[in-house]
């Protein structure tokens, strides 16, 4: 069973290693280009035209993305719980957990805080004209987006961390319920005598081989889904529609430029990884992350990423990973700062230093329990604002270029995960290294 699932991951290898980064950047620009030549700003065909043309050109990708959504459940489930497992030691989770609890609260707060120097330094708000804001005043209505997984209550979200229906959660897509779920479980099939325990292993390692063949149909899609999605979403925002809030988004990627700075710090001071190395290794998982806007769909790549190019732990990487996808989401927490004080600016509303306090507080709670799919930062933005008293029809300022800062700050979350797995194997190898010569 073993060597089967080594030659599925083998699979997913090889196309890493033919060039994989250069095909997804290849056609990134062909469909920015073709989008351009299809968007509002060119007028060479009706907006009606130009919909039907990019829907047929996303196909593929919105195939990858179904195909991801289909076995993301067990493959988190499965990864988990065989990362558990392999570690062979009861008291993994009580010598990660805490350590990563702590980890991922850190560096949402760096990302908070970088977020907030950024904003109250450029000030973006103050570049917008005011004929940008006529037509906001109705607002816009927020009770259709997915907020499945984003608690308004953070007591509620620390309450409900332990699901009562863990097939709900499921059905859901609850995530964070799902790995908490899938954490227990894993720590009672580790305690459980061999007897029982094998035909569990047995069957999760079956299923995980599963996942894998799903994935590697999915990987060849890959090069034909960045170029469809892209094409579309330019399609949609237009060069316009970017240059009309410009300093909002120049203030959002510099944001997310310094924090990729710290993890290349970080990977440097403690992982002892260059950082030039460290980015070359990690272009795939980035590429992928930016073009499909989902942290979950990158999973597997991640995982696999993080095996073969850093050495890290198979138990390490099959935990962190998929719990990093659903609670260390630095990138995003930056965008929703950014984009609170941006609107805060734009509409003249005066934040006190309790206004900070809670902004960093819902924050870090909101994103803890968001889902990695796409467009969730607009849900836990509007969260934000209600808190603050900033108009929720701001929203409508910034919701013509979401899509692409929301591609970036997928691309800085996955970042942050891999950074996590190279701190943690490295900072904690003296444990391992302890249990292996005991043995």
């Amino acid at each position: 069973m073993k060597k089967k699932v080594k030659a599925l991951n083998q699979d997913i290898k090889r196309l890493v290693e033919t060039k994989l980064w250069l095909k997804v950047i290849v056609s990134l620009f062909a469909g920015i280009l073709l989008g351009i030549t299809l968007g509002p700003d060119l007028h060479l065909v009706s907006p009606s035209s130009a919909e039907n043309i990019t829907s047929w050109l996303a196909l593929p990708g919105n195939l990858f993305l179904q195909l991801i959504k289909m076995i993301i459940i067990p493959l988190v489930f499965c990864s988990i719980s065989l990362g558990i497992v392999s570690s062979g030691d009861p008291a993994f989770l009580r010598k990660i957990g805490p350590r990563l609890v702590v980890y991922f609260i850190f560096t949402t707060a760096c990302a908070i805080t970088i977020g907030f120097i950024v904003s109250f330094l450029i000030k973006p708000g103050k570049f917008v004209r005011s004929e940008s804001l006529s037509g906001l005043s109705e607002g816009i209505d927020t009770s259709d987006l997915p907020i499945s997984g984003v608690s308004r209550n953070i007591p509620d979200l620390l309450v409900n961390l332990f699901p009562s229906n863990p097939l709900e959660s499921m059905v859901n897509g609850d995530m964070l319920g799902v790995v908490v779920y899938t954490a227990i479980m894993g720590a009672a099939l580790l305690s459980l005598n061999e007897k029982y325990k094998k035909p569990i292993v047995d069957l999760l390692q079956g299923i995980q081989e599963l996942t894998m063949t799903v994935i590697r149909w999915a990987m060849e899609l890959v090069p034909l889904a960045v170029f469809g999605l892209v094409c579309q979403i330019t399609s949609q925002i237009g060069i316009s529609a970017l240059g009309g809030i410009g300093m909002y988004v120049l203030t959002v990627w510099l944001g997310l430029l310094l924090m990729v700075i710290i993890y290349n710090i970080v990977v440097a001071v403690f992982a002892k990884i260059h950082p030039k190395t460290f980015m070359k290794s990690i272009r795939d998982v980035q590429l992928l992350a930016f073009s499909t806007s989902s942290s979950a769909a990158v999973i597997p790549l991640s995982i696999q990423t993080a095996i073969d190019k850093f050495k890290i732990r198979p138990e390490i990487a099959r935990f962190l990973i998929p719990v990093g996808a659903t609670i260390n989401m630095d990138g995003t927490a930056l965008y929703q700062v950014v984009a609170t004080i941006f609107l805060s600016q734009v509409f003249g509303v005066e934040l006190s230093f309790v206004n900070l306090i809670l902004i960093t507080t819902i924050t870090i709670g909101a994103s803890i329990g968001a889902p990695s799919v796409p467009g969730v930062g607009i849900v836990i933005l509007a969260t934000i604002l209600e808190s603050v008293g900033i108009p929720g029809a701001g929203i409508a300022l910034i919701l013509g270029v979401d899509r692409i800062l929301d591609m970036s700050r997928t691309m800085v979350n996955v970042t942050g995960d891999l950074t996590a797995c190279c701190f943690f194997d490295r900072r904690l190898h003296h444990l391992f290294d302890g249990e292996e010569a005991s043995k």
